[in-house]
């Protein structure tokens, strides 16, 4: 390692692996192994109708991802897919287009969830126009108004990329994004991160991030805000309270790493301490109190309040 001359020591550089196979491979599906059992009543479900209609229409856009099953003589176990898969198993398919990820360790997958991230909807969505799927007919397969595709395939213009990879993974109804596309994309980038930090990605919530966007981080500063409710005053006064908030929390989060570290370092003094049974019997006989606090700081297991 290396340092320049301002002391800060600069890292080797570390070549990153991808965790999948660059190209997908076809797969029988009685070779899969299904990582999770399905409540019977998903089989009756909407989403899974729509997944079947879709499928009958179009093939499978989205693959499903698989991990060899090391020792079983070529069978793979999946890993994200299970309703597409059981949805080519009902249409008498026999193979099926997977992704296989080639470190399974390094791919954090989603056991609890079935629905579809919004943006990696959208995707699928112009993927298959982009295939030669007319909207008209992926609205039939999805039983959705063509509408409703229109703007799904829209939706992320004038979204810039790291707002999109910031929100790449949550559920956020497409109306949402024609308030975000009204902010320049430094703004969206904050937009999205306190949509995170917050976990709302409701439209109200949005419109009240750009209620208290200053015109200047606005796409259009020369058109007036308007936002049902507020009128110009209470808008200033949001925009004021936000840069507030925001210097605030740059604030903390400045000081964060170091504040974490001396919290652990006392936990694991005082632990040490405690382990001392004159000490803890001094401090029961005399100083009960900081007993009690010396235990619940040694006892922590999470920074976040009870």
């Amino acid at each position: 390692m290396a340092s320049n001359r301002r002391g800060v020591t600069k890292l080797p550089q570390v070549p990153i692996e991808s965790s999948f196979d660059e190209r997908t491979v076809d797969i029988d599906i009685d070779q899969i192994i299904m990582t999770k059992v399905m409540d019977p009543k998903v089989f009756k479900s909407h989403k899974y109708k729509q997944i079947v209609a879709s499928t009958r229409a179009v093939g499978i856009i989205e693959p499903p991802a698989v991990s060899l099953a090391v020792g079983m003589n070529g069978r793979y176990f999946l890993r994200d897919g299970h309703l597409r898969l059981y949805a080519l198993k009902e249409l008498g398919e026999q193979t099926v287009t997977c992704l296989v990820a080639s470190d399974d360790e390094s791919f954090t997958y989603n056991k609890h969830i079935n629905r579809i991230a919004s943006i990696q909807e959208h995707k699928m969505i112009r993927r298959a126009i982009e295939r030669g799927v007319s909207e008209e007919k992926l609205a039939e397969a999805l039983n959705l108004d063509v509408r409703r595709i229109i703007e799904k395939r829209d939706m992320l213009e004038g979204i810039c990329p790291e707002a999109i990879e910031l929100l790449k993974d949550q559920f956020i109804a497409p109306k949402t994004f024609p308030v975000l596309r009204k902010m320049k994309p430094l703004r969206q980038v904050e937009a999205a991160t306190l949509m995170n930090d917050a976990g709302i990605y409701t439209k109200p919530y949005v419109m009240a991030l750009l209620a208290a966007t200053p015109k200047a981080q606005l796409v259009h500063p020369e058109r007036p805000k308007k936002i049902k409710g507020l009128d110009e005053d209470q808008m200033v006064r949001m925009e004021t309270e936000m840069d507030s908030l925001q210097r605030e929390y740059r604030l903390i989060e400045d000081s964060y790493g170091k504040d974490v570290l001396n919290l652990t370092l006392a936990k694991g003094y005082l632990g040490t301490l405690l382990n001392n049974a004159r000490i803890v019997r001094y401090l029961s006989n005399h100083q009960p109190e900081i007993l009690r606090q010396f235990r619940q700081i040694a006892d922590m297991t999470s920074l976040k309040p009870d």
